[in-house]
């Protein structure tokens, strides 16, 4: 008979017992409702949806007169109604979107979710005139209007950026179909994929283990157990691979039809406009990166085979702990104390913010069944606060991990001031304060590690951690773009997934990583290719960015805290060219992303140097 464990009892067989993590925290989300049959959620849901057919009923149709009205016209008065909307539809989805994350297969929460998101999507359905409307105003009217009504001159930076997406709206009635149906659409298949991935069992040796517990297992220091957990992950995955493919089929085409009609030229060029990037950054950072595949991945793991006493990996060899690597586990207050000891040297302030989330229960932190799996800041609304979700094992990388979502939060919480409509960061920028937080960190401990076997393993954790972030996520942008090029001609089969997947892993990979049967199935549980496709770049992004920025921080000899404060208040009001010209950056460079590049290999360099 199968055993079942949660994820306490999964990380007790392995060693690594719930207790000597000490007391991790749940989040307390009283702070947005008290609970889900609470009396003030019901007030909202019903509040929500009578205000959004009053600012329709009192705006539609009129932008373009209050426009030309300047001073004496209501722009400003509408915008700021819109956005107490957003702000008010924004709470609702982020209260449903947490509590559905803290147990996705518990039905009373997953009705909740689907409710809420459904009635959200009705509400907001009467608020889609609005963007739309306003970007057909006249430019000159517009900018007439910015200078001559300060009310709305205050959101000069949100209508300007709004305006960015003009070419690509369509007519009202197919933006506002679109939009209602994306909850039986995307969505929807998108809840699929949740709720599947979260009711997956893996067995090993006769234990049914989650999501985050297996994959924790190809950490092990036991090759063998590795091996198991890897043949586990892909049997499982094979037997729900049909499931997996179909959900991206449909998402792939689904994609095609609405850059279609939007009349989109390349298949990320929707992603790059919504993280306002240019698409030559991007391909400048993309064939940067594949071109650096040879001095980073594969260079560094030749050493780690040879390291491991292999002559070649096997792909579930891929993050073992180095022999040297201290085992003990991480308890949460030790990693509390490392975060935040990090963040105070870099900063008071910024402590100060992190601590906030220790201290008002901002975060979840145990592994649990149901749960989501990975990790994620959710700002929620600038009215109230960021939560953070974790699944804390005592890694190391859980460490950074949680100074990566910390670095998130802190960035939300500074951004918060710019209000619902301004808040938001684009994704390529968005990973900057995370990245710079791991890296904090990272830096914090090796200055204060002078035991050579300790600064080696802690060194090769850290490049791994960079292959991870910026090879691996450019791997991941290459699968994309061939899975997407190649629905257009048809449904992709799960052999052709997999040989894509197995094409661009052994890719980035390097010779020295064997890529074993059942390896060709590990694209299914990547979830940025479902929920938000072409995301995975903006990691790259953002670690090359930070890569140079703590490069300027550490030449800079006063004032780099001031203007990375600035950096990070400004939320999504600046694009990435402005927020980094007082740094001395420019990420439209090509040279810029070799800078980035240069620091891991100089890691690796310094590795060479100690092995």
């Amino acid at each position: 008979m199968r055993k079942k464990t949660d994820g306490k009892s999964a990380i007790a067989a392995s060693g690594r017992s719930a207790a000597s993590l000490g007391n991790l925290p749940e989040w307390n989300l009283s702070d947005l409702y008290s609970g889900i049959a609470a009396p003030e959620l019901a007030d909202d849901l019903a509040r929500a949806a009578m205000d959004a057919i009053a600012f329709e009923a009192r705006w539609k149709g009129t932008l373009a007169a209050e426009a030309a009205k300047g001073a004496a016209g209501g722009l400003g008065h509408a915008v700021r109604d819109f956005e107490e909307l957003e702000e008010l539809i924004g709470r609702i989805a982020s209260y449903a979107g947490l509590v559905y994350a803290s147990d996705t297969s518990d039905p009373q929460r997953a009705k909740l979710y689907g409710d809420i998101q459904e009635k959200m999507t009705d509400a907001s359905s009467h608020l889609l005139f609005f963007a739309l409307e306003l970007n057909l105003v006249d430019d000159e009217l517009i900018q007439s209007a910015l200078d001559a009504d300060a009310g709305f001159g205050h959101y000069r930076p949100w209508v300007l950026d709004l305006r960015k997406d003009k070419p690509y709206q369509l007519e009202d009635r197919i933006e506002q179909l679109f939009h209602e149906k994306s909850i039986t659409g995307r969505g929807a298949w998108n809840r699929l994929f949740d709720e599947t991935m979260t009711d997956l069992r893996f067995d090993i040796d006769g234990e049914e283990l989650t999501l985050e517990p297996a994959l924790n297992r190809l950490q092990d220091p036991d090759g063998e157990i590795r091996r198991k957990a890897s043949e586990a992950l892909a049997a499982t995955f094979r037997d729900n691979l049909r499931i997996f493919t179909l959900i991206t089929n449909t998402l792939a085409k689904d994609k095609e039809i609405s850059d279609r009609w939007r009349g989109f030229a390349d298949i990320a060029d929707s992603r790059h406009l919504a993280n306002r990037v240019e698409r030559e950054v991007v391909d400048a950072l993309a064939s940067a990166v594949s071109e650096a595949y040879p001095r980073l991945s594969h260079r560094y793991y030749r050493m780690k085979a040879r390291w491991l006493g292999m002559e070649a990996m096997n792909h579930w060899d891929r993050n073992a702990p180095l022999p040297d690597t201290p085992q003990a586990i991480i308890g949460w207050d030790a990693a509390k104390d490392t975060v935040l000891t990090a963040y105070r040297r870099f900063s008071p302030e910024m402590a100060e913010i992190a601590g906030s989330f220790f201290d008002r229960d901002w975060i979840d932190a145990p592994v649990r069944p149901g749960k989501s799996p990975g990790a994620f800041a959710h700002p929620t609304v600038p009215s109230v606060h960021p939560y953070v979700l974790l699944n804390y094992m005592g890694k190391p990388r859980d460490v950074m991990t949680l100074a990566h979502e910390l670095g998130h939060g802190v960035h939300q919480v500074l951004a918060g001031a710019q209000g619902a409509l301004m808040a938001s960061t684009p994704l390529t920028l968005a990973e900057t304060a995370s990245v710079f937080g791991e890296m904090l960190t990272f830096r914090s401990l090796l200055d204060q590690t002078s035991d050579r076997r300790e600064r080696k393993a802690m060194l090769a954790q850290k490049v791994e951690d960079m292959i991870n972030t910026v090879v691996r996520q450019i791997a991941f942008y290459e699968f994309e773009r061939k899975v997407h090029t190649e629905r257009k001609n048809g449904e992709l089969t799960s052999d052709q997934l997999g040989q894509f997947w197995l094409e661009v892993q052994a890719g980035s990979l390097g010779p020295s990583i064997r890529l074993r049967e059942g390896y060709e199935t590990f694209w299914t549980y990547i979830p940025h290719f479902v929920h938000s496709p072409f995301y995975v770049y903006a990691y790259a992004f953002g670690d090359c960015l930070v890569n140079s920025l703590y490069a300027v921080y550490q030449n800079a000899e006063r004032g780099f805290q001031d203007k990375y404060f600035e950096m990070l208040k400004a939320g999504g009001t600046k694009h990435h060219s402005e927020l980094l010209a007082p740094f001395g950056l420019d990420a439209s460079d090509p040279a810029f992303w070799q800078i980035g590049l240069s620091v891991i290999s100089g890691l690796i360099d310094e590795l060479e140097a100690l092995d």
